[in-house]
């Protein structure tokens, strides 16, 4: 299983990691090499941390508060104080440890660098100017949060191979059924 980037915000990558919120909801993070793969995949850490089941857990809460937060600010409602407490709280943990190699930049850090740069990302987008930019995808069943950087500010979907080409293909295949003859094969 890969992780999907197409949020636009790092926060809001994490928030894409339950899937299906509303129907049958699939957890990406579900253990600590999970969230381990996922910090590494999303260019937090180079090196995949040493993680337990509490940090999974501490990266689900931030996660969901991140994903409330966005709902609520999409919909126009006030931010839940116990989200806003939690995200602010992250923001003040110690970033990723930065190294220049011959190779390159290793960024190394545990929990707390994960959840400090998930929470600073969710502070910048929710506090600034591209908050009112964030949406939710068009797909019925997706819930995935993204931010919207069309330069109509129309995009629909949270990404096109998982969710925009199966709504184009589904509108196909209702156009040609109701264009072809009835009973014809």
């Amino acid at each position: 299983m890969s992780f999907v980037f197409v949020s636009g915000n790092l926060a809001l990558d994490l928030a894409g990691t339950l899937k299906w919120r509303r129907s049958e909801p699939e957890e990406l993070l579900e253990t600590p090499a999970d969230l381990a793969r996922w910090a590494v995949e999303a260019g937090v850490l180079t090196e995949a941390p040493a993680l337990d089941t509490a940090d999974v857990a501490r990266v689900r809460a931030l996660r969901e508060a991140v994903y409330r937060l966005a709902l609520h600010g999409m919909r126009g409602l006030p931010w839940p104080d116990d989200d806003l407490r939690l995200v602010n709280e992250e923001t003040g943990g110690a970033p990723a440890r930065m190294s220049l190699t011959p190779a390159g930049v290793v960024r190394t850090g545990g929990v707390e660098a994960v959840a400090a740069e998930v929470a600073r990302a969710a502070v910048g987008l929710l506090g600034g100017a591209e908050r009112s930019r964030v949406r939710e995808c068009g797909r019925a069943a997706c819930t995935r949060v993204f931010v919207d950087r069309s330069r109509a500010g129309n995009r629909q979907w949270c990404g096109m191979e998982e969710c925009g080409n199966r709504v184009k293909a589904a509108a196909y295949r209702a156009r040609r059924s109701k264009s072809s003859p009835a009973g014809a094969s």
